[in-house]
């Protein structure tokens, strides 16, 4: 789905003020079911203005995270001959990085990376970019994601704070192949429509659409203000630790009100224009790669049109019979090769045309000049998985590409492979190359060696 500034998820119609003018901030709440008086805060100041002040200085900083839940297989993904992270570069090859030498120089393939803790194989897909231990077990709760974290931090400067995409034939009800997850824990369904995903970014609501949507949502009614009062008077009547959860209850409130300010905001503002026509939607999942094809050429929109910053895509193959030559079975049973050889042919042809496609995808970014680079220099491409070998669902030795962001890319890194380095400390990496101050996220003891920026 399409998450906006409010952490809700809307289709193609837009939101928008019924007069001209800017709203002000207790009506927009109302409007939501939401109001509370809060004073003028420096985050409210119109994202236009900042958008602007952006613009003139360096190129924008951005993050991709794919997701492939059926992993690839580790004697064709990882390199014969590894590296070390202190050895001097080498060129990474394998029968599948080899499909990606036109971008030497450009991505770092990684071995010997998993996430402490986490296991319960196809389970785990959940802590790809959260790396919260217990998958597969009755109490697992799992905690924000990467991109989430970066989203909170980085701001609303972008029409869509993040986009969390999906290609997949069955997206579950409780969101559980989803790899975006909230601060709550909560999976952030994926948007699986590459023409409602155009719509949003780049055709604006009719009149009548953009009215029903405010009637939608002045329908839902003042519920803040029911309970405001309430619960501040409940605050004067209970103990310290209720009282911070109170605290927090508010804070939310006023994130919320930020968030609503600033989507009112981009919805009045006019969308951009790109030379790219509006998709159709494939209905067929068995069309995997084109599909994914699909979904890539509008990330690629996406980012050069600074419509966002952050994206998701996950990738499933769950079910499907991939339609590539020579592909008889359903990539899932095929992921289950147990060493039979025709599996093992047909597998391979189905990763080799993910290879390719993400390529392609790579190539795009760097075919777009942007300040001094391109916008591939500019975006950081995490791809992999949270399954070391689907044929017997091991969660460790992690086949993981990072491309772009600017870093000079060594071609291989290899780390113990059976004392798995943490996973996350690439991520406190590519915190720290979007230009946040972190020092940890979730398992990670540091930062990654080996990989300079």
């Amino acid at each position: 789905m399409l998450r906006s500034g409010t952490g809700r998820y809307f289709s193609q119609t837009a939101i928008t003020s019924p007069a001209p003018g800017r709203l002000s901030r207790r009506s927009i709440l109302r409007a939501v079911g939401a109001g509370v008086a809060l004073p003028f805060l420096d985050a409210m100041v119109p994202v236009f203005g900042r958008a602007a002040r952006a613009a003139a200085q360096a190129p924008p900083r951005r993050m991709v995270a794919i997701h492939l839940p059926l992993s690839m297989m580790p004697m064709y993904f990882f390199p014969a001959k590894p590296s070390t992270p202190d050895a001097a570069a080498t060129t990474p090859s394998s029968p599948y990085l080899d499909l990606l030498a036109n971008l030497r120089g450009q991505f770092t393939a990684f071995s010997g990376l998993s996430h402490p803790g986490v296991g319960g194989g196809h389970a785990a897909n959940a802590s790809f970019l959260t790396a919260a231990p217990g998958t597969g077990q009755p109490s697992f709760r799992n905690t924000q994601s990467l991109d989430q974290f970066a989203v909170e931090r980085l701001g609303a400067a972008t029409r869509f704070p993040s986009l969390a995409l999906g290609v997949q034939k069955r997206p579950t009800a409780d969101g559980g192949l989803a790899v975006s997850i909230s601060r709550s824990g909560v999976p952030i369904p994926t948007e699986q429509s590459p023409k409602r995903l155009y719509r949003a970014m780049f055709v604006a609501g009719t009149p009548d659409e953009q009215a029903e949507t405010m009637r939608r949502i002045e329908a839902g009614g003042s519920v803040l203000d029911a309970v405001e009062g309430r619960a501040k008077a409940l605050a004067r009547e209970i103990d310290a630790a209720d009282r911070e959860r109170l605290d927090q209850y508010f804070t939310s409130v006023r994130e919320l009100e930020q968030k609503i300010t600033r989507a009112v905001e981009w919805e009045q503002a006019p969308k951009p224009k790109v030379d790219y026509p509006e998709p159709n939607d494939i209905a067929d999942a068995n069309f995997v790669i084109e599909k994914s094809q699909l979904m890539f050429d509008l990330m690629r929109l996406s980012l050069q049109t600074d419509s966002t910053r952050v994206i998701t895509l996950h990738i499933s193959t769950f079910n499907t019979i991939a339609h590539v030559p020579g592909v008889k079975e359903d990539t899932h049973s095929l992921s289950h090769h147990s060493n039979e050889e025709h599996k093992i042919v047909e597998l391979r042809k189905v990763e080799e045309a993910q290879i390719r496609t993400l390529g392609r995808f790579l190539e795009s970014l760097r075919g777009v000049a942007e300040a001094e680079g391109t916008l591939l220099d500019h975006t950081q491409v995490l791809y992999g998985s949270c399954l070391g070998n689907a044929s017997n669902h091991a969660n460790n030795n992690l086949p993981i590409i990072l491309a772009g962001g600017g870093y000079r890319h060594p071609g291989h890194l290899a780390f113990d492979e059976k004392a798995n380095a943490p996973f996350a400390n690439l991520f406190v990496t590519m915190l720290q190359r979007l230009g946040l101050e972190a020092d940890s996220f979730a398992s990670s003891t540091g930062t990654l060696r080996g990989l300079e920026a």
